[in-house]
């Protein structure tokens, strides 16, 4: 699945009746799991690290249960005892001063996330990024004109490395 120019619906009307692109994204870790068609939790934290590096924003990738958080580029991972928790906590200290868009099908925390905050379920925002990544034919990505080792040394930048 690619999100090279995912579009996500993720956007609020600002005063002026703009659109305003999400800036920090709040990722319910499981729920995208297994929500969508991953190998493993590998391969999730990869494509959302390039997603929220591609829209020049950062996000929070929030798991149940215990283990050693880790950055990725833009993308933060992190365990909580309660991940719901969490993502509730995230959203309500960064929504005065980000644009918020909370990725979860967990209703409980969609709806106690507050009205600033933008919000999707898990499944319409992996619909999104496939839907997206099928509609899209580029034959001539830069990616295909570079050698291994400089898409492995960007690799390795864009995972802040």
């Amino acid at each position: 699945m690619s999100v090279s120019l995912l579009r996500c619906s993720c956007t609020r009307r600002g005063g002026s009746g703009t659109v305003a692109e999400p800036t920090l994204y709040l990722f319910d870790g499981h729920n995208l799991f297994h929500a969508g068609d991953y190998k493993d939790l590998r391969q999730l934290r990869d494509e959302l690290a390039s997603f929220v590096a591609l829209k020049g924003a950062r996000g929070y990738l929030v798991f149940d249960g215990s283990g050693a958080d880790e950055s990725y580029g833009p993308l933060e991972v992190r365990y909580a005892k309660n991940a719901d928790t969490m993502l509730e906590r995230l959203a309500a200290e960064n929504r005065d001063t980000e644009v918020v868009c909370l990725v979860s099908s967990d209703v409980a925390v969609r709806g106690t996330s507050g009205q600033e905050v933008q919000k999707r379920s898990s499944t319409t925002f992996l619909g999104d990024m496939e839907a997206v990544s099928h509609s899209e034919d580029r034959p001539h990505q830069l990616r295909d004109k570079l050698d291994a080792e400089t898409r492995e040394k960007l690799e390795r930048m864009r995972r802040g490395g």
